[in-house]
């Protein structure tokens, strides 16, 4: 079985990219203090990766500084760097990623992401087949 769970804090903005077929992919640092450390700052920083739909929102409404869970599969890879060494990384893989800091502190969305639609009138258009029922008609 390959599950990781983390819950820590982004390091810097989240980088977003296309790949050559089209897919949304991005990536990210969170992190993850070491509660069980008697040192009071130490953390590991996990490179998370996402894909699609995800990366898409990841991409748009995270910031550096928020907090963030992630779930999903650590993989490794190896690759050659420009100078031709072979480097190995070890990244979580994210299935799911809840945003945890509240909405309006700590940065919330990006400058350049559209903004979210209001909630007030979201529904104006739409017709209610809701009737209110007085007291009498209630059934208790």
């Amino acid at each position: 079985m390959n599950k990781a769970m983390i819950i820590g804090n982004l390091t810097r903005d989240p980088e977003l990219r296309t790949t050559q077929s089209g897919l949304s992919v991005c990536s990210f640092t969170v992190a993850v203090g070491r509660s069980f450390s008697k040192e009071k700052d130490e953390a590991d920083f996990i490179p998370v990766v996402t894909w699609r739909g995800l990366a898409d929102n990841c991409g748009k409404y995270l910031v550096k500084g928020n907090k963030v869970a992630v779930s999903g599969r650590i993989q490794t890879r190896t690759y050659d760097d420009k100078d031709g060494n072979r480097r190995y990384t070890t990244e979580l893989i994210a299935d799911d990623v809840e945003f945890l800091t509240p909405k309006g502190q700590g940065g919330g969305q990006r400058s350049d992401a559209p903004p979210p639609p209001k909630e007030s009138g979201l529904f104006e258009d739409e017709k209610s087949d809701f009737e209110p029922l007085d007291d009498e008609q209630m059934p208790f």
